[in-house]
């Protein structure tokens, strides 16, 4: 034993973050032993412990490193260093994991394989060649396995996987990568992967990836079992193959995932920025919203009416497997496969071996399965660069459950968010974790995910909420979900739109002292009118700070004809508007002539009449009617369609000029009357529909300007927060961002959340759990 002398100290250092499951441990080993250093290090429930012995100069080069020299999946929030007496040690070790009372630590999330093991992966003389489920320290599945804190192999479903004595040694030998990589795996040991059709199953990796590439090649839907679930795979190549799936799946128009290779096939099959470039290579791996080149083998019907399409890269080993040649096989791997969710329509992803055989019976042909049990269900995530930046569109795999830092403390609260496109998120003290994307809460399916998902996110993070954060939607499943707990717990409703201003809020660090200038715009959010009365909210200008907000403008109230149903049907959006608003439209029109004459009759009706509409400001429904009134789209399949498409056409626009603009009183009503009247005229008169689809772009900037000018004063008193789902419109963003800057406006917009649904949780929590004073 080595005795300690009176030039020796030693440290007790905690530390919080991102430090289990990402080789902290093993870090700490090799930096304690390469500098000389006595003690031990070891996982509990809240953080990373260390106790280290030696000289203090070398002690605080050590202290130093933990955060300067971190691992790459590491994120060190906080190191506390308190002395301790030497007590002489011989070595450096690594202790056994142990519980501790206090706020847990945080779990990584998964991610994308990493090129070490990759190269082991395609090496014929390593132990692991053409194996699907290498990983070690640096890679591979976390948040999808792991079941309980601290990050161990036992608290993750990789505990009935008996390590073979390699994979021992390995997992012992601190030098060695994978020490102490919990989902450590061979092809002696690990999961395997199985191939079921017609009644017989294949196994053997080769076999297996063999029988997929013939199926899809042949035209067929296969389900591969991924790390946070099932996708559904086909040839992305093929019009055939890509209806058949839309056809099984019940997804008409809504755009498809398409999986390539390498950086360079991505950049064959569309205009890959540098930006969207490191997006794609990311260790996230996301999908990534990229322009379509027009000559490519990719199916139209991958994403009819969009410019854009979502690829993505492999992730997984058995991904990387799956697009390459099978060594001695004449089967040709897809150059491009579509990867979109494994369920049918609205409903959640399927995860269970046994379930997906059922819910997908009618979709797939077969089942590329794996006996790694999935804990925790994720869809990939979403992003597009806007206006130079990227911008989540889905938050989720590579991400979740990565904390967002707080600029206030809030109470243990949980926000159960909105019905479209939801999350929750679970926050307490200065940190908020937000949930993997859930989905539509549409059906019950759907809401036992939700509430499968809130246990493990409670019991993972040991948090007893004091606090539940709803929407004010009184149709909400969500709603009804927290209502139903408001016994237990205080239940707090927060207005839609003051949510999604408050989450934009939360990303810039804002603690609250001052109030920003919020523009939510989007499809739907529960409001009130003047007298009480229920509106469906979506052209909001607001006040606001965490405690509360002033409505201080808004979109011209305008009648939504059977409510809901209409935002399928923009044709019947614009018939209503530009008749409520006086102005002529006949038969030539495109959107009348999209109705037909019962609809055309009834919805004039009711309007006439103010029967069976709802009175909506919402900025995503008048995008709606333009996209019917310009012929672009009079029905939807998906959320945002018509406005999608309506973005492509401005972007062919050679002419980009101001033509129109929106009428601003004192009441604060922003009014699109003169916007629609020169729209129409305009279209009569000839002018190409793509030079109008850019003008009325421009129109809805150039009043976010004049109202911002107008409520915040110039010089400017307070920033301007753009968010809502209309935001992630990329030309209106950066036209409106531009012009705010030139008035001298901080602009804040989305970069860790959506400006979506998805993002609204974070926004709720704040607001319900935040400490007033």
């Amino acid at each position: 034993m080595i005795g300690a002398d009176h030039s020796t100290a030693r440290r007790r250092v905690t530390v919080g973050g991102v430090v289990q499951g990402v080789g902290y441990r093993p870090f700490v080993h090799r930096l304690a032993t390469d500098l000389g250093l006595v003690g031990f290090v070891g996982n509990d429930s809240t953080s990373v412990f260390i106790e280290v012995e030696g000289d203090a100069a070398t002690l605080d080069r050590f202290v130093e490193s933990l955060t300067a020299a971190a691992p790459p999946m590491a994120h060190v929030e906080s190191v506390a260093s308190s002395p301790r007496p030497p007590v002489g040690e011989p070595d450096f070790r690594i202790v056994e994991s142990t519980s501790a009372a206090g706020s847990r630590t945080f779990v990584p999330p998964d991610v994308a394989m990493c090129a070490d093991c990759l190269a082991e992966m395609l090496d014929p003389t390593d132990r692991r060649y053409r194996y699907p489920f290498g990983n070690c320290t640096n890679c591979g599945p976390r948040f999808t396995i792991i079941r309980d804190l601290p990050y161990d192999r036992r608290s993750t479903t990789m505990d009935h996987f008996t390590m073979c004595p390699e994979c021992v040694a390995e997992y012992a030998n601190p030098a060695d990568r994978r020490h102490h990589a919990q989902p450590i795996a061979c092809p002696a040991c690990g999961p395997r992967v199985t191939l079921s059709a017609e009644g017989t199953t294949i196994v053997g990796t080769d076999a297996v990836i063999e029988g997929w590439q013939r199926l899809v090649g042949a035209g067929g839907v296969v389900a591969v079992k991924g790390v946070g679930g099932y996708h559904l795979t086909c040839d992305a190549s093929s019009d055939a193959a890509v209806r058949l799936l839309r056809e099984r799946k019940g997804r008409a128009d809504k755009p498809f995932a398409v999986m390539v290779a390498d950086l360079p096939a991505a950049q064959r099959y569309a205009f890959v920025d540098d930006i969207e470039a490191e997006a794609l290579l990311s260790p996230a791996r996301p999908i990534v919203l990229v322009r379509r080149r027009a000559e490519t083998r990719l199916s139209d019907d991958i994403a009819p009416g969009n410019p854009l399409v979502g690829l993505l890269l492999p992730y997984t080993p058995l991904h990387h497997l799956m697009l390459r040649q099978v060594p001695g096989s004449a089967v040709r791997p897809p150059e491009a496969v579509v990867m979109t969710s494994g369920n049918l329509s609205n409903e959640p992803i399927c995860t269970d071996d046994d379930e997906a055989r059922t819910r997908l019976a009618a979709v797939a042909d077969a089942f590329l399965a794996h006996d790694r049990p999935i804990h925790v269900p994720c869809d990939d995530s979403v992003v597009r660069v806007v206006d130079g930046e990227l911008q989540p569109v889905r938050r989720s795999r590579g991400h979740t459950p990565l904390p967002v830092v707080l600029p206030v403390e809030v109470v243990p609260t949980l926000a159960v968010g909105a019905e479209l496109k939801n999350t929750f998120c679970l926050a307490t003290g200065r940190h908020a974790w937000i949930s993997q994307h859930i989905g539509d809460m549409e059906n019950l399916e759907t809401l036992a995910a939700f509430e499968h998902s809130v246990d493990s996110f409670r019991g993972m993070y040991a948090i007893d909420p004091e606090v539940i954060a709803t929407d004010g939607h009184p149709g909400y499943l969500t709603r009804r979900w927290a209502l139903q707990r408001a016994a237990q717990t205080r239940v707090v409703e927060v207005q839609h739109h003051h949510a999604h201003v408050a989450a934009v809020m939360v990303e810039a660090g804002m603690d609250g002292s001052t109030p920003v200038l919020g523009f939510a715009f989007d499809g739907t959010g529960f409001g009130l009118g003047e007298h009480g009365e229920p509106q469906i909210w979506g052209g909001e200008v607001l006040e606001a700070d965490y405690d509360g907000f002033v409505r201080v403008a808004h979109l011209r109230p305008l009648p939504l004809p059977g409510g809901d149903e209409a935002v399928h049907n923009p044709c019947r959006v614009a018939v209503a508007f530009l008749a409520a608003l006086g102005i002529q439209a006949d038969d030539s029109l495109p959107c009348v002539a999209a109705c037909d004459p019962t609809e055309l009759r009834i919805v004039r009706r009711q309007v006439e009449r103010n029967v069976g509409c709802v009175p909506t400001t919402s900025m995503g429904r008048l995008f709606d009617a333009v996209a019917s009134i310009l012929d672009v789209r009079h029905r939807v399949s998906y959320e945002a369609q018509a406005a999608i498409e309506l973005e492509a056409l401005a972007d062919l626009a050679d002419v980009h000029t101001s033509r129109w603009a929106f009428a601003f009183d004192t009441d604060g009503i922003i009014d699109p009357l003169p916007v629609l009247q020169g729209l129409v005229a305009d279209l009569h008169d000839g002018v190409d529909p793509a030079t109008l689809a850019y003008a009325f772009h421009r129109a809805v900037a150039d009043a976010i300007v004049q109202v911002a000018v107008v409520r915040a004063g110039s010089p400017p008193r307070m920033p301007v927060a753009l968010t809502g789902g209309v935001f992630q419109n990329a030309l209106l963003t950066r036209l409106a961002r531009v012009s705010l800057q030139r008035e001298g406006f901080e602009v804040i917009t989305h970069r860790l959340v959506p400006p979506n649904d998805g993002g609204l949780s974070l926004g709720q929590a704040v607001i319900a759990g935040h400490e007033r004073t």
